[in-house]
């Protein structure tokens, strides 16, 4: 989780949280001096319950005839909520509402394919 968690923190300033959850294992980490962060124990149920379940509708929406799925980006008021489904679960990662995404989302996606 470490690596993972620093070479996405290093993408950039614009990362505000991320959180990996793999095999029934969830850890995650947040970025120091947020405003408008969310309560962690929402964030915990968000990993647990909502992000695998878009995540289940996505996949199998998909499949059907779209030519499969690779990520979810969800805007929220205070911030962007990227998933990407990975083998045994997902990565989640919280941006900045004022991120450039067509900048920083290619730069996660690409440090989660290594």
């Amino acid at each position: 989780m470490k690596s993972i968690t620093d070479s996405v923190f290093a993408v950039s300033p614009d990362v505000r949280y991320v959180a990996l959850y793999q095999n029934g294992v969830l850890e995650s980490q947040v970025r120091e001096g947020l405003s408008g962060a969310s309560d962690s124990d929402s964030d915990k149920y968000e990993e647990l319950l909502v992000n695998p379940t878009l995540l289940t509708l996505l996949k199998q929406r998909g499949g059907i005839d779209c030519g499969g799925f690779e990520y979810v980006l969800v805007r929220y008021g205070n911030f962007f909520q990227l998933v990407v489904p990975i083998e045994g679960g997902h990565v989640s990662v919280a941006l900045e509402p004022s991120v450039d995404l067509s900048d920083v989302v290619p730069k996660v996606l690409n440090v989660l394919q290594k």
